[in-house]
């Protein structure tokens, strides 16, 4: 049986993911880590359960290189399938051998045995815990190892437990994000940056800047400038006027600002990706021809916490607390930057404000670092909210062109898409340089690592771009570009939020065209039957087939994808209304993401995901001038508002027969095609270019006019 992560193989004994301690409890450990998304809680639930124990007996280590193992980055919708496989294994592995040493001693068989609480029971009410078999046999279990055998959970008598969020309350009452965070003789510091990644000082008065309130040290190495003092609120003062005392030298940005016409012109390579089925040339000859272009625009990650870290430099090294979402790939890239070796760095995780992505966490952290190693100081390093709207990196923008024929039968013979997308991916550790901003501004000769996309099957700017369902010949083309106006990285569902549109989009183009309904003509052309299901539930939801006419000014949308081809399935209906701007009523989906493992979790990801997807579409676009990103704040960057929320109504299918699936982006795309073929079906008019904000609405009904 192959293993279900790579950690295993890596961290290959017992001892290295559980150690029990002196007081009892277990101190489990996990290299994924609580993004807000609630994983804790799943992975205790899955830990709880293999093992036997209780919530309250738990102890996580989650996301520290000194001690966790490492499963590489929190990302793709993985923690579940990648990191809790590996824990049920683990898990399964550790209680099959302390049931047998428990029944040996006992002089019982397992299967009469009572688990509960971390407490074998043998049928006379003898009992051992885990604990005392383990002192009992150190040696055998400090041998124990999970990476060779198939975890076989033994049979007895368990009692089910519900694990709940341990994280919450110190997020609500003020002490549970790295803001709150203090260390002992603390200084904070504030990094001068330009309105653009790429900025350069060429004015730069230091004896001014140092002589501004609340700066006691000015940091200059090469590009790199960090103001730094006692007194956090004078800091920020001087920060602000110190950017109004600098000139920066801006990159040569593109005029064109609409996505649709700036990535084809900015495109240099292009090559097939994937070619599912034989395609020719030309379409085959079909009554019904249709070939649409889609596109979003940049995005940001517009967190409403900053990003931030702290660091700490001894003699023995540096120790970084950071809310990166791959702390072992940041610890490697700190040290090769500050030429150390990895065991003198040392990256802890703790809480941030919630990205789903590549933001500035990763920046941020090499900024403390940097300052800690080159002064020795105990330092916290946060971002304003320009440098976070600026200088972080920004989801990919994507421009999706699709051809398809319909024969007469009303099935597609034909497709052929083609993509404009820079890369998705330059997470630290991606490619053969460092992807860390402060080091290409303090290292005169920091490698930047040559742009590269996240190959199919799991694809980047590719995502699911082939689409779900039954196509006849299929064609699959990525132009990739290698220049980007913005800096870009991996944001929630890579590609999946711009294919997903435009593939759910066209299907209604479609299905319009051989006047088909919108819901029957995807059925006709899906043999999963998963697929099928979720979206005839969906559609029983939202009373699909009484959903109106066109033009009223309310509309219905829907929109399905199987995220990633290969995890969770998600339909969603939205029901919209259209007047000075797209006004959400209400969302009804439905997801099967296989067997369930915290409801609750599982309920706060997809709609958390259908929020954020509902933000992106409706509102969000990153612009830019000639002097450098301008949408630096909330006013230009306008985010969903919480008197815009809508009515939720989610369904999740239980699929216990089938193994656990990525679900926390699984409603993104599908959340931008509703919406988009529900403003469709209020105007009747087709929007093709996110934002669906008021210009872009006007943009659409002028072009339907001049046609």
């Amino acid at each position: 049986m192959p293993l279900p992560s790579p950690s295993l193989t890596s961290a290959p004994r017992a001892d290295q993911w559980l150690c029990f301690t002196d007081d009892g409890q277990f101190e489990l450990r996990t290299g994924k880590v609580e993004l807000g998304q609630g994983i804790s809680a799943a992975l205790t639930q899955i830990a709880c359960d293999a093992l036997g124990v209780l919530p309250s007996q738990v102890q996580w280590v989650a996301g520290d290189t000194a001690s966790s193992p490492d499963e590489g980055y929190t990302t793709g919708s993985q923690s579940i399938e990648i990191g809790g496989a590996a824990w049920r294994r683990v898990g399964g592995i550790v209680r099959s051998h302390f049931a047998t040493a428990a029944a040996q001693s006992l002089a019982c068989q397992i299967s009469e045995l009572h688990l509960r609480a971390g407490q074998f029971i043998s049928p006379s009410g003898e009992a051992l815990s885990y604990h005392a078999l383990a002192l009992a046999q150190d040696n055998a279990w400090h041998a124990l190892r999970v990476d060779d055998e198939r975890p076989h959970l033994v049979p007895m008598q368990t009692e089910a437990v519900l694990a709940k969020r341990d994280d919450l309350w110190l997020k609500f009452t003020g002490a549970g994000f790295i803001q709150d965070l203090n260390l002992p003789d603390l200084w904070h510091a504030r990094v001068l940056r330009g309105p653009h990644p790429h900025s350069r000082p060429v004015s730069l008065d230091t004896v001014a800047i140092g002589a501004l309130a609340g700066v006691e040290r000015v940091l200059v190495q090469h590009q790199f400038i960090a103001l730094i003092g006692r007194d956090e609120a004078a800091l920020i003062k001087a920060h602000a006027q110190a950017k109004e005392l600098t000139q920066w030298s801006i990159p040569n940005l593109p005029t064109e600002l609409d996505t649709e016409k700036l990535l084809p012109q900015l495109s240099k390579l292009s090559s097939i990706v994937v070619q599912e089925k034989p395609s020719t040339d030309s379409p085959t000859p079909a009554p019904h021809t249709l070939q649409r272009r889609y596109s979003r625009p940049y995005i940001a990650h517009a967190s409403i916490g900053t990003a931030c870290a702290l660091a700490q430099a001894d003699a023995h090294g540096i120790q970084v607390w950071s809310h990166s979402q791959g702390v072992f790939k940041l610890r490697d890239q700190i040290a090769q930057a500050l030429q150390l070796r990895t065991d003198q760095v040392r990256v802890m995780h703790s809480p941030g404000a919630g990205c789903y992505g590549h933001n500035g966490a990763d920046d941020v952290a090499f900024d403390a670092a940097f300052i800690a190693h080159t002064w020795g100081l105990n330092v916290r390093v946060q971002w304003s909210r320009e440098d976070e709207m600026t200088v972080s990196p920004m989801g990919a923008a994507s421009v999706v062109d699709i051809q398809a024929c319909v024969n007469d039968a009303g099935r597609i013979s034909y497709w052929k898409t083609q993509v404009w997308s820079p890369t998705h991916l330059n997470r630290p550790g991606w490619g053969n340089g460092i992807q860390l901003l402060g080091a290409w501004s303090a290292l005169e000769s920091c490698p930047q690592p040559t742009p590269k996309d996240v190959p199919l099957p799991t694809g980047g700017g590719l995502r699911n771009a082939i689409p779900a369902y039954d196509v006849g010949e299929l064609s699959i083309e990525h132009h990739f570009l290698d220049t980007s106006p913005v800096r870009v990285s991996a944001l929630r569902s890579l590609g999946a939020h711009a294919n997903v549109f435009a593939i759910e989009s066209f299907m209604d183009e479609l299905s319009e065209s051989v006047g088909i309904d919108p819901l029957n003509f995807r059925l006709n052309h899906l043999s999963d039957p998963r697929a099928r299901h979720v979206i005839e539930t969906v559609a029983q939801q939202a009373q699909w087939h009484a959903r109106g006419a066109v033009g009223t000014g309310h509309g219905y949308g829907l929109g399905y994808s199987r995220y990633k081809n290969k995890a969770g399935y998600c339909a969603l209906i939205a029901h919209i209304e259209v007047s000075e701007r797209v006004k959400v009523h209400k969302v009804w989906a439905c997801v099967d993401a296989g067997a369930i493992v915290h409801r609750d979790g599982l309920l706060n990801q997809i709609e958390g995901g259908i929020l954020q997807a509902i933000s992106w579409s409706l509102h969000e676009s990153v612009r830019w001038n000639a002097q450098g990103i301008c949408s630096h704040d909330w006013e230009n960057y306008p985010i969903l508002s919480f008197k815009d929320v809508p009515e939720l109504d989610i369904y999740l299918v239980d699929a216990t027969e089938h193994p656990s699936l990525g679900s926390g982006e699984v409603a993104t795309g599908p959340c931008a095609a509703a919406l988009g073929n529900a403003v469709a079906h209020a105007l009747g008019v087709r929007a093709r270019h996110l934002p669906l904000n008021t210009a872009r609405l006007m943009q659409a009904i002028e072009q339907a006019d001049d046609e």
